[in-house]
């Protein structure tokens, strides 16, 4: 596990949120992923590419990329309290899984160390121009040229605050202008999210993918 600049005030709100709530008690819980398992298939990466899942935390997403026999998976989140849970749950199949503690904007993930880059819970929480960016610079970097990258965040229609935050929505036109010429897009889909408590939440899904001469 690897632990590096975290900032404390964001952190810890995370770290708060798990331990108020829960795994299958806070909003963005599902049991399957359906439309990111299906653009990550859609993808056609392979089982042994590597995959990182952004904001992973407690998500069940790995399950499943287990499950359909993916073997290179990393899960990077601020929370470890959230990293425990899916650590809990997965029991002897965790030691599977590479399990990052960091910040997204902070955290250096190396160069050309994955083929797909997938996010439904990170990017709408940055609402400050330089994490955007921060943010960007890494994904770009991270992936190797031809790579993948499946973003969902809440659509101009979603919700204005999760978990007692401001968020940033996106339609397809504003992820694509945050990656730039670099990448091209390959695939959009709207999602209704049914929360724990019965609210709809309306997301944004777009696969891009990295041009193969990008470095």
């Amino acid at each position: 596990m690897l632990r590096k600049d975290v900032p404390m005030g964001r952190r810890r709100h995370w770290q708060q949120v798990y331990a108020d709530k829960s795994p299958l008690e806070v909003s963005w819980y599902r049991p399957h992923l359906e439309t990111s398992l299906e653009l990550i298939t859609a993808t056609g990466v392979a089982t042994d590419d590597r995959i990182i899942d952004v904001g992973g935390g407690a998500s069940t997403l790995v399950d499943d990329l287990l499950e359909a026999g993916y073997n290179a998976i990393t899960v990077l989140d601020i929370s470890d309290a959230a990293l425990d849970a899916s650590r809990r749950r997965l029991g002897s199949h965790a030691a599977d899984v590479t399990w990052l503690e960091g910040d997204v904007t902070k955290v250096d993930l190396g160069a050309g160390d994955f083929e797909l880059w997938h996010d439904r819970a990170a990017l709408h929480f940055l609402v400050d121009e330089d994490d955007r960016r921060s943010y960007a610079a890494t994904l770009k970097q991270s992936l190797v040229p031809g790579g993948h990258a499946v973003l969902a965040t809440f659509a101009p229609d979603g919700p204005p605050r999760c978990s007692g935050l401001r968020v940033r929505r996106h339609d397809a036109s504003m992820l694509a202008a945050l990656l730039g010429d670099e990448f091209v897009e390959r695939a959009t889909r709207q999602d209704t999210h049914r929360t724990p408590s019965g609210n709809e939440q309306l997301f944004t899904y777009c696969w891009f993918q990295k041009l193969p001469s990008a470095a």
